[in-house]
């Protein structure tokens, strides 16, 4: 079993039962028996015998090995073997005359980084997390709108930049539309006026034309001849 996950186990098992004065050392650097020791007071023998009790039970539920269990005919000085913990469970005369603080303290475990296991049922730890979850969405949610709001003013520039290029694009179609609609009469006024002209101008030529072939009438004086004269009659 993990060292830490056996260490809340037998804190939780202590305090189920409201032991005093909990302390846990990390004995790692200093023996390698086992890793971890825990001492603990219990005000009565009787109270001592149930800390021993609940300590054994507890590991052996999570399935944890007990090796041995050691003072419980006279519950004064309670030990319980756990393989890589001892738990120490002595009543307080006792404790404070064999001080073994000093002798293992010199690195003791913070007992709030230890979790409670036993009491902790579905519905509290769904209860103790729901604030942590609400949290971390409004942290999440937060972080989206500033992470929006800096990237809201680098986007403007190039929304103004497409919008300035349709304007102007527009601005060049109604342009050029409008030069070639201006263009157009003005074509097709010069063209029409090249038309009558050019009518104009072919006009006369037609006319010579038709002039010049047409025949000339010509009137010729026709002599007449002279009269004859009848002899005149002679008078008789």
């Amino acid at each position: 079993m993990d060292i830490k996950k056996l260490q809340a186990l037998v804190v939780d098992a202590l305090e189920d039962i409201k032991a005093q004065d909990i302390r846990v050392y990390d004995t790692t650097q200093l023996t390698s028996l086992f890793d971890r020791l825990a001492i603990a007071s219990g005000t009565s023998n009787r109270q001592t015998k149930a800390l021993a009790a609940s300590v054994r039970d507890k590991v052996k539920e999570n399935g944890g090995t007990i090796i041995s269990m050691e003072g419980e005919d006279t519950g004064e000085w309670v030990l319980v073997d756990l393989g890589d913990m001892i738990v120490h469970i002595m009543q307080p005369a006792i404790r404070d005359y064999y001080r073994l603080e000093e002798i293992w303290g010199e690195k003791e475990v913070k007992l709030g980084a230890a979790k409670r296991i036993s009491k902790r049922t579905a519905s509290e730890a769904a209860e103790e997390e729901a604030p942590k979850k609400r949290g971390r969405h409004l942290a999440a949610s937060r972080a989206a709108a500033e992470a929006e709001a800096e990237v809201a003013p680098k986007k403007a520039p190039a929304r103004k930049t497409a919008s300035g290029a349709a304007k102007t694009a527009t601005k060049t179609a109604v342009k050029t539309a409008t030069k070639t609609a201006a263009k157009t009469p003005r074509t097709a006024a010069k063209t029409t006026a090249g038309k009558t002209a050019a009518a104009k101008t072919a006009a006369p030529r037609k006319t010579a034309a038709k002039t010049a072939a047409a025949p000339v009438k010509v009137k010729v004086a026709t002599r007449k001849s002279p009269a004859k004269k009848s002899p005149a009659k002679k008078a008789g």
